[in-house]
């Protein structure tokens, strides 16, 4: 009807063979009454649009296209057998804690994982790996910002709810159980101890190189990277100190490692029962939340809260999740295998010297970090200047105070001896 008037305004005049276009008053009304029913089919179909995707979204089922690591068929999401186990590692490796956006794009670049936008493939940049870590689809649930609500999606999930909110902890720098390693380094075999060792002088890390001695040979030293002291070190003279400092200072005796050993697994069969009381409490608070959210969604629905207070109460509930997911997480302890770590930790401790020998350098960063947490100097002098951990203090000084001694699936009979600190 506008551009009707507009044009007739210039002096065009509209001829159809079909309908009426003429300017006497019936033919008006004609012509009104027909373009009034247009308006309604073409509003009855905008709102049986609505109505269907709204439905389909209830039913858990996905109207766009589905996230990386899944593929759409028949109307369906299911998995892409191209991408949904990489996928999956990315999130079994970024709910470790050890890696950052951008070196996970960078993983997930190299096993060929790509975004696919309007048919062309894109590499993952940081954004898009904090979008596919932030998206709830790969925990099951499918979400919508216009209708403000998640349900539960009819696609198989990729992740559980635990490890979700666990790695929106560790987004979100809530996580309180990372350790720092320290910066990295260029790693050299030949020079292990190259930055792990400090100046007993100025503090700075060791460097290393090589020498070549008047009848052409080639020598490997340590030496202050500062070079506030000039004197070189060789390799083996400090290599064979750090040795001697582990077999002699740090290194407990069979029957100190035995107790500690048995004080393990009385520590996690106690701490499991804790745990396992914690975990109960956990799911109980788990459902309790999420009955609030779904009675939030429902109230606003039906306009008893506003968009504004949803948001503002939804964003509180959802905190109130991740943390109580948090705590059900860190309290599963029946999924460690209690018998592998004391494998492990008697493997550690029997010869600290012959582990650090077959150790490579990352495993020698946490072992010497862990060892001596304030770090180690080289005092030109031919020792070293550290300060033993507490743990490693207290496993050689270890006490039989009522600690049952024996193997873990055996009779454990209490013992009387006490292990001296040598």
């Amino acid at each position: 009807m506008a551009i009707r008037k507009k044009l007739a305004e210039n002096g065009v005049i509209i001829i159809s063979i079909n309908e009426p276009t003429g300017d006497s008053p019936t033919e008006k009304l004609v012509e009104t009454i027909l373009a009034g029913f247009a308006q309604l089919d073409n509003d009855i179909r905008s709102e049986r649009t609505k109505n269907g995707l709204r439905a389909r979204f209830k039913s858990g089922l996905l109207s766009k296209k589905a996230p990386i690591g899944y593929d759409m068929q028949a109307g369906y999401a299911v998995k892409d057998p191209k991408t949904f186990d990489k996928v999956k590692e990315a999130w079994d490796l970024m709910a470790t804690g050890t890696k950052s956006l951008r070196e996970i794009a960078i993983i997930m670049n190299d096993w060929g994982l790509r975004e696919i936008i309007r048919g062309k493939e894109h590499i993952l940049r940081p954004q898009t790996t904090n979008r596919i870590f932030r998206n709830k689809f790969y925990m099951g649930m499918i979400t919508s910002r216009k209708y403000n609500e998640a349900v539960r999606g009819q696609h198989i999930p990729m992740i559980t709810e635990e490890q979700f909110y666990k790695v929106q902890a560790l987004l979100d720098g809530r996580n309180t159980n990372r350790f720092v390693i320290g910066k990295r380094n260029f790693q050299n075999i030949e020079f292990p101890l190259r930055r792990l060792i400090k100046c007993g002088k100025c503090g700075q890390g060791l460097t290393g190189g090589w020498a070549t001695g008047k009848c052409g040979g080639r020598y490997a030293y340590y030496w202050c990277s500062k070079k506030c002291n000039y004197k070189c070190i060789k390799v083996s003279v400090l290599e064979d100190t750090v040795l001697n400092v582990l077999k002699n200072e740090v290194q407990p005796t069979n029957k100190c490692i035995d107790l500690f050993i048995a004080f393990l697994y009385k520590t996690y069969h106690e701490r499991l029962s804790r745990l396992q009381a914690i975990q109960s409490e956990a799911d109980q608070n788990i459902e309790h939340i999420k009955a609030q959210r779904q009675q939030l969604v429902e109230k606003n629905m039906s306009g008893v809260y506003s968009d504004e207070i949803f948001k503002e109460q939804n964003a509180i509930l959802e905190e109130k999740l991740t943390r109580a997911m948090i705590v059900k997480d860190d309290s599963m302890l029946d999924k460690y295998n209690i018998d592998a770590v004391t494998t492990f930790i008697k493997t550690l401790l029997a010869d600290l010297g012959e582990t650090y020998k077959r150790s490579t350098i990352p495993q020698l960063k946490v072992m010497l970090g862990s060892v001596f947490p304030s770090g180690v100097s080289w005092n030109y002098d031919g020792t070293l200047n550290t300060t033993i951990s507490p743990l490693y203090q207290s496993i050689r000084r270890i006490e039989n105070n009522s600690v049952p001694f024996g193997t873990a699936r055996e009779t454990r009979t209490p013992t009387t001896f006490t292990v001296e600190g040598s």
